[in-house]
């Protein structure tokens, strides 16, 4: 099944089942009034969700009607927490080699993982806004995980059972200002404000054969202003699983039902396929000409980001986005 959240209700938005061509939709608060509380009663809510979602599939259905993505927030308008792998090791050399810093040899057995903003997340239609195009504006298109409640410690064989809803993310980086906050060996925060979801979660099944391993074997698809960026796949060169993200995560601590896990930046080896994120496409022109050739994002200008199944269907909606000024505090 396909969920999503209208803008309507509250701060946390209207769960709303999706079909499966992302045309119609009709209200689920009958059976929770958001996803989260959705999240929250998942072994009861989800069986009722399910039925839902195949009376709209066979439709018409008393209350269904016509989906404008305009009007949808994200799944999860906020979340008790995001945290955020890198799980692709292209994309860690790659934007580390820009910095001048090394890939830590412990990358190899052990996820890179931060503690990501989740008090808000953009609807698929919002502006990114930003204060200064002097910060280096910055998409990151990455595959995000959403689990029910899971266990302190989970068994790695368990966790993949914790994995309830997949769906993407626009994990929107400051790229000149992430050298100074990491200098001060403390993390991320300026650099990294709010990202934005795609316009549904879907639950692993409807992915079909393209779930394998723990991983969606699908082309992460962006376009900048209309032109093609990169498509690499995102179940290549993903050197952690979600499953396995998924037990780092929960090594100290139990997560919360409705914890968003991202996979990091989608990258592949073959640099012909493009890139995720400007950091990287900019690391690949100063080794190939000495020299970044590409700018980062500007106001005004528009990303997509989508995956196709096998036959060309969005699976996820696309998040659409153009990034705007933030207006004076």
């Amino acid at each position: 099944m396909k969920l999503g959240s209208l803008k309507e209700g509250g701060r946390d938005g209207t769960l709303v089942v999706v079909a499966r061509d992302l045309t119609r939709a009709v209200r689920a608060d009958g059976i929770a009034p958001t996803l989260q509380r959705a999240l929250d009663d998942w072994q009861q809510a989800a069986p009722r969700l399910n039925a839902l979602a195949e009376a709209l599939e066979a439709g018409p259905v008393e209350g269904e009607f016509a989906l404008d993505m305009q009007a949808l927030a994200a799944p999860l308008p906020r979340a008790y927490e995001f945290v955020d792998g890198s799980a692709y090791l292209p994309h860690v050399e790659r934007v580390r080699r820009a910095r001048g810093a090394q890939v830590p040899e412990s990358f190899y057995v052990d996820p890179l993982m931060y503690q990501a903003t989740s008090a808000g997340f953009y609807g698929p239609r919002d502006p990114v806004l930003v204060g200064s195009e002097d910060y280096g504006i910055d998409l990151e298109a990455e595959v995000v995980v959403v689990t029910d409640d899971v266990p302190m410690g989970v068994d790695p064989a368990r966790a993949a059972a914790h994995i309830q809803l997949v769906g993407l993310v626009n994990d929107v980086s400051l790229r000149n200002l992430i050298p100074d906050e990491l200098a001060k060996g403390f993390g991320f925060l300026q650099s990294k404000p709010r990202s934005a979801l795609s316009p549904v979660l879907v639950t692993p099944d409807e992915l079909g054969a393209a779930w394998q391993g723990n991983k969606v074997h699908l082309p992460m698809l962006t376009h900048i202003n209309g032109q093609w960026f990169g498509a690499p796949e995102a179940g290549v060169d993903m050197q952690f699983d979600f499953a396995q993200l998924v037990v780092h995560a929960a090594k100290t601590r139990p997560l919360a039902a409705g914890t968003l896990i991202g996979s990091g930046t989608v990258a592949n080896q073959d640099t012909a396929k493009g890139a995720s994120c400007f950091a990287e496409k900019r690391t690949v022109e100063t080794l190939e000409h000495g020299k970044p050739l590409t700018p980062f994002m500007r106001f005004g200008d528009v990303v997509r980001i989508e995956m196709l199944d096998h036959d060309g269907r969005s699976v996820f909606g696309a998040i659409e986005q153009r990034i705007q000024q933030a207006p004076a505090g």
